[in-house]
């Protein structure tokens, strides 16, 4: 038989049909010469050879290719048989949409953020080198410290250094500032990254006195050049200093601890806090050498790190040095956030496949009459379990595209909801798309889609009863399957659900703690921006002089009620450290570490911190010439002075011991992130030092938004040289920072998944009992016809209802305490078993289950006993 035939079922029916005949004739012949009549003869015949159809159908499944020429038919028949169930249909397809949309945008951030590698040259090898300190675990580097390790033989291949810096540039607009870094010699040798124009630094480029030469950003080289390649070679003028351009970096080149950077020089112009080895300016790349651990790495740093602190103690005294993989550098803050998505988003895909599944049986057993006729025509179990995957194909592949949809309209919207300042610092982000590896995950979880929903209407197949199926037409026994499995996936599906809710209440109450924190200071009506005046400025008293004109100036304006200036913004960071020591008080080999803040005489006052003792600068102290004073915080107080009044105390600069009186204590102001705890912290006036870059602070009596731009104008006309950026309200501030942004975003992503298990849990639950009360229909009517109450049949299904809730909040509360407790790093003030979210979700999933469960129990009492009897 040629293999064309396999493919005309018809023909090849024809064929076996002949033989069928011909068996049959030989088979009474031969019974006819045993000596059978006729009619016993043929009967014979007809009980060996059985039913023509089971043979039919034994003979076509042997054939792989014959089965396959079956696949176009059955898939006609499961979209026939899905089309006269509509609405079983459509709510199916819709919840596989929402699950699998959910868990692949979520998956495709998690893929961009953990999974897929960073842009660079073998970047598992790459990691980054801090300082430690008691308050610093992971510190920026002293760059002279750098360049003591880099000549000592750490575990490392390459060693480089780099830190943010801020370039003035002159434009036909007026002097704008510049994102610019100053980076090591081999610092983009390091990453493995070629500039695709011109070249990158020659080894050697970074020392003293080597000219100045920098490299763009490709989009600086579009916008401030066209795009033109005669740009290398070209000089630019940045901060009143000429660089060289001698090449341009890939489109694609990110570099996120930095976020965008148009301007990357190299570092050969040391600043003041450079040729101090005890300003820990400077950040650390490196990559290790080949077979070398990072366990290693950071144990080769300690060492030599202790060998700097005893050569000098004065400055190194108390640090350390360590070691993070990049990634988790890139990550820290983002990690935990992405794992409790992915985690929430696969509790709701699995609520959606119990909740398809459950469906499926209830329409499984409204089938057994279809499956038992099919069984006595000659189907066998193979059959008709192809005919259950494939109808679960033709519901997970539409339910799988529409996801698709839903993924890539959440992640479009979720990259929106990120704030512009951090897309910076988060560009792996611009990367989230349907790519290969997330479609390869929907492929994955729709595979797994389709073995579950074929599997749950084909476990009835060994089980089923051919006689009592045909007979009853799908009623009776039904019950009894769903109640065996049915009820089971329903308290699997409360339990996640409680889970989600929990998890998302105690994240809600994590946010709503941190927008209600004690900042220390009124934030409203508060507007900042930076101010960078030129390197002309730095010399002698200009910087106190060109300080005083801006706050006299922005003070003079209409709506201003005061006005200070700040080396660092609130609820930014704790850093900017300093050794301090308690002059007579041992130190018993501690490095006191704490942030030091300079700031005008009016700052404190303008950001209505509030005044515990003592008193705030006053003008003249904020001058260069007179004798150092201190106002610390309350955590100052307590850590220096336990139980003591800290006015006229005096400490010191470790290495300098010159005693420095407190003169004021504040209530403590909320320097780093809202979801840190409060550290030392001392103020200090803002001329004592040579400090260029500020931040400017006006309290207005105005709407502060709306000044912003009248700042801005006010110090043009001072020096249209001087550049400003980064004008906003404090209130934007906190509400863009990151600590913010990252609680935010994770209470209101689980909060919605939880939204949304809810529902479907409830929905679920109202179809299990909505489908028990129709099964027993007849048992209600009994009951109503003997003289039973409504009341006691409302109690009947209730009663039903409430065990299954019941053991679904129970089980759900448990996995939630373990569940809780591992995520409670992400939680800011609240307990990972806070008791009061436990009882409002197992209240909410407890009310809203019951308030489903009424509906089919409303439905039962009101059945009229003639009508179910007659029914029956």
């Amino acid at each position: 038989m040629s293999w064309c035939k396999f493919f005309r079922r018809r023909t090849n029916d024809a064929e076996l049909q002949e033989e069928l005949d011909s068996f049959l004739s030989e088979e009474i012949a031969e019974n006819l010469a045993r000596g059978k009549s006729p009619e016993e003869a043929r009967r014979l015949a007809g009980i060996k050879l059985g039913s023509r159809e089971s043979v039919r159908e034994a003979v076509w499944q042997q054939s792989t290719v014959s089965a396959i020429g079956n696949l176009w038919p059955d898939l006609k028949y499961g979209v026939r048989t899905l089309k006269r169930t509509p609405g079983f249909a459509a709510v199916a397809i819709l919840v596989l949409a929402l699950g699998i949309g959910s868990s692949v945008a979520i998956f495709a951030f998690v893929d961009a953020a953990l999974i897929k590698p960073l842009p660079y040259k073998d970047p598992t090898r790459l990691v980054s080198v801090y300082e430690s300190g008691s308050s610093c675990k992971l510190c920026n580097v002293s760059y002279q410290n750098y360049l003591d390790w880099r000549r000592s033989d750490l575990p490392f291949s390459s060693l480089q250094a780099w830190s943010w810096t801020s370039y003035l540039i002159n434009t036909p607009q007026g002097t704008e500032p510049g994102r610019g870094v100053r980076v090591s010699d081999g610092f983009f040798r390091t990453l493995g990254v070629t500039p695709i124009l011109g070249r990158d630094f020659y080894a050697g480029e970074d020392a003293l006195g080597a000219p100045h030469t920098v490299l763009l950003r490709y989009g600086a080289w579009q916008r401030r050049f066209g795009g033109s390649p005669s740009a290398v070679g070209q000089t630019i003028t940045l901060s009143n200093v000429s660089y060289t351009i001698i090449g341009v970096l890939p489109e694609d080149f990110h570099f996120a601890p930095i976020g965008e950077a148009d301007f990357w020089a190299a570092l050969n112009d040391p600043n003041a806090c450079d040729k101090q080895r005890g300003c820990p300016g400077m950040n650390g790349l490196a990559r290790l050498k080949d077979g070398v651990s990072l366990q290693t790495a950071i144990a080769a740093l300690k060492t030599e790190a202790s060998l700097l602190e005893r050569q000098y103690p004065d400055s190194n005294h108390g640090y350390s040095a360590t070691a993070t993989t990049l990634r988790d550098a890139v990550m820290g803050d983002i990690r935990p956030v992405l794992l409790v998505l992915l985690s929430g988003v696969f509790l709701l895909l699995l609520i959606a496949c119990v909740n398809v599944s459950g469906l499926l049986l209830v329409r499984s057993e409204s089938r057994k009459r279809e499956t038992a006729v099919r069984a006595a025509l000659g189907a066998t179990p193979a059959r008709l379990f192809r005919q259950f995957v494939i109808e679960a194909l033709v519901l997970v592949i539409t339910g799988s595209a529409l996801g698709l949809g839903v993924a890539f309209l959440a992640m479009k919207l979720l990259i929106k909801l990120v704030p512009a300042r951090r897309i910076d610092g988060m560009p792996f982000l611009l990367t989230v798309g349907l790519n290969s590896q997330v479609l390869a995950f929907a492929g994955i979880v729709s595979l797994l889609a389709v073995m579950v929903f074929a599997v749950t209407p084909a476990m009835r197949l060994g089980r089923g009863n051919l006689r009592g199926d045909l007979t009853e037409g799908g009623r009776g026994a039904a019950g009894n399957t769903w109640r065996r499995l049915g009820t089971k996936l329903i308290v699997l599906e409360l339990a996640t659900a409680v889970v989600l809710l929990v998890g998302a209440g105690l994240l809600g109450k994590s946010f709503y703690l941190l927008l209600h924190v004690n900042l220390g200071m009124q934030s409203d009506h508060l507007a900042t921006l930076m101010v960078d005046p030129p390197k002309s400025y730095a010399e002698g008293d200009k910087p106190m002089v060109l300080e005083r004109l801006i706050i006299n100036r922005i003070g003079s304006l209409p709506g201003v009620q005061s006005v200070g200036v700040s080396s660092n913004r609130p609820v930014q960071t704790w850093g900017g450290v300093v050794p301090l020591v308690v002059p007579g008080r041992p130190t018993n080999g501690k490095r006191d570490d704490v942030p030091e803040r300079l700031v005008s005489a009016g700052y404190l006052a303008t950001v209505g911190a509030r005044l515990l003792r003592g008193r705030y600068f006053r003008e003249e102290e904020d001058d260069g010439s007179k004798p150092l004073v201190f106002v610390v915080n309350q955590a100052f107080a307590r850590r220096f002075f336990p139980g003591e009044d800290p006015i006229g105390k005096h400490v010191a600069y470790e290495g300098t011991k010159t005693p420095i009186e407190i003169i004021g204590e504040v209530e403590d102001i909320k320097e780093g992130q809202l979801d840190s705890p409060n550290q030392a912290v001392i103020y200090v006036p803002f001329n004592q030092w040579q400090f260029l870059l500020f931040n400017l602070v006006v309290r207005t009596r105005q709407n502060e938004e709306s000044i912003l731009p009248t700042l801005t104008a006010a110090i043009h006309q001072i020096d249209p040289n001087i550049a400003t950026s980064d004008a906003t309200t404090m209130t934007n501030l906190i509400n863009d920072s990151t600590s913010v942004y990252l609680h935010e975003s994770s209470a209101w992503l689980v909060g919605g998944f939880a939204g949304l298990a809810l529902v479907l849990s409830v929905v679920g639950l109202y179809g299990v009992i909505a489908y028990s009360v129709s099964q027993r229909t007849r048992e209600i009517g009994v009951r109503m016809a003997l003289g039973a109450q409504r009341s006691s049949v409302y109690q009947l299904v209730l009663k039903e209802a409430a065990w299954l809730v019941g053991l679904g909040i129970v089980a759900g509360l448990v996995c939630s305490v373990a569940t809780a407790t591992l995520m409670r790093k992400m939680l800011f003030g609240t307990q990972a078993w806070d008791a009061p979210t436990f009882v409002c979700v197992a209240v909410v999933l407890g009310v809203s289950a019951l308030l489903a469960s009424y509906i089919p129990a409303h439905r039962a009492a009101s059945v009229n006993p003639v009508d179910a009897l007659r029914a029956e």
